[in-house]
């Protein structure tokens, strides 16, 4: 089952936010993101709040949409109430669990639900994540129509084998079909890779990258399989069914995509994401990274803004109970200090290409840029000219370098 949520402040049952959070909401972005928990099997390396269809209890995925148009509304009025401004949905983002097992009417009305309460930028980004097999060009016509812009395909490897390993059920060959499906539909495409699954090879992962490649995708993520307590994995590889993931491996394999996607006209932008260019990032998820502001919407759901941060709770039953009675679905919730604002920002602001402006540093951090310059872990050129930007390197070590940087 997925982990457990965090351990902080009980979140009151009208959902209003402290008077803090409202302020300079309007120089921030405001996304929403929406979670679809629904899963056909759960893979054995997934810790996300996801649920099949034996585990929901009585709820009924059909119901679903109607809960998460409840809290749309929820929300609009919650921030109304608590005096942060009034703004349009720069981004809207479905995540799971896999969205596309609901029909493309359902992902639709959301969608028009987000557009009649908050309204929706004119260059708004709108993404759905799809499993390759859950969907066809019929699906993804009818999301481009309701005003979609954008796929992530979790594609995860092209090898049968470390699929199998993965507990992932596409065939790898249907990849390609499905994004031509999108492209033919206006879509852009992401492909979502994942690297150092035990029994993987170094030669196994340059055939996915190429694999990938050769859809010609928009995107690439690529994330090293990290073993979450509590899955399934995790318990095969302490009864040593299958070997533990290979950290140098780990590392060569990141070398190995960076080396492949520049060369081909790719460049990152975030440790984990490349892009073929500016226009074609992620501007969903650089709203994390920066700091700017979203609504989570659905079971489990994680939300931030103006330093306040909560979430739902995690059982699609609850999750409807509460918005059905006309509640806050919020479980917890916590205000971030200054300090703790100050180190989240280097965590994450760190990561990205545009680098973390030495500025924002305390008299210790931009002491150690130096030493992180000496290590070859920062670049020498961006630090001069105020920004701490990774290296290659850097980026393998980027946890090292926050560590020393708020030291």
């Amino acid at each position: 089952m997925p982990s457990a949520l965090p351990i902080a402040d009980p979140a009151p049952s009208d959902g209003l936010l402290p008077d803090s959070a409202a302020v300079g909401a309007q120089h921030r972005d405001f996304g929403v993101y929406l979670h679809v928990p629904f899963c056909r099997v759960r893979c054995g390396y997934c810790d996300f709040n996801t649920y099949t269809a034996t585990e929901l209890r009585g709820v009924k995925q059909t119901d679903y949409a109607d809960q998460a148009r409840q809290e749309v509304r929820l929300a609009s009025d919650v921030l109304a109430r608590s005096g942060v401004v009034a703004r349009k949905a720069a981004t809207v983002f479905f995540g799971g669990g896999t969205p596309t097992l609901l029909p493309a009417a359902d992902l639709r009305s959301m969608l028009v639900q987000v557009r009649d309460v908050f309204g929706l930028a004119d260059d708004a980004e709108v993404t759905t994540e799809a499993n390759p097999d859950s969907v066809d060009a019929a699906y993804l016509a009818e999301l481009a129509d309701a005003g979609f812009t954008r796929v992530s395909f979790g594609m995860q490897s092209a090898v049968p084998h470390v699929l199998h390993t993965l507990e992932r059920t596409h065939d790898p060959e249907r990849v390609p079909l499905v994004v031509r499906w999108a492209k033919d539909a206006g879509l852009q495409v992401s492909l979502d890779l994942i690297y150092g699954t035990p029994g993987e090879s170094l030669k196994d992962w340059a055939t996915s990258v190429d694999a990938a490649l050769e859809c010609a995708p928009d995107h690439i993520s690529a994330y090293s399989l990290i073993v979450e307590d509590g899955t399934k994995l995790a318990r095969q590889i302490r009864r040593g069914e299958v070997a533990e993931p290979d950290e140098d491996l780990q590392a060569d394999m990141y070398e190995l995509i960076d080396d492949r996607l520049a060369d081909t006209g790719f460049e990152w932008y975030e440790v984990s994401n490349w892009a073929t260019d500016v226009d074609h990032r992620s501007r969903h998820n650089l709203g994390y990274w920066l700091g700017h502001d979203w609504w989570g919407v659905g079971p489990g759901a994680h939300s931030h803004v103006g330093g306040v941060r909560w979430w739902n709770v995690k059982h699609p039953a609850a999750y409807a109970q509460r918005v059905l009675a006309g509640d806050s679905p919020a479980a917890g919730r916590e205000t971030l200090d200054a300090t703790t604002r100050e180190f989240e920002d280097v965590l994450l602001r760190v990561r990205i290409r545009d680098g973390l402006p030495t500025s924002a540093l305390q008299g210790t951090g931009r002491a150690a840029v130096a030493g992180l310059i000496a290590d070859g872990l920062v670049d020498a050129k961006a630090a001069l000219h105020g920004s701490v930007e990774l290296t290659r390197a850097g980026r393998l070590l980027a946890d090292a370098v926050v560590r020393r940087l708020v030291a």
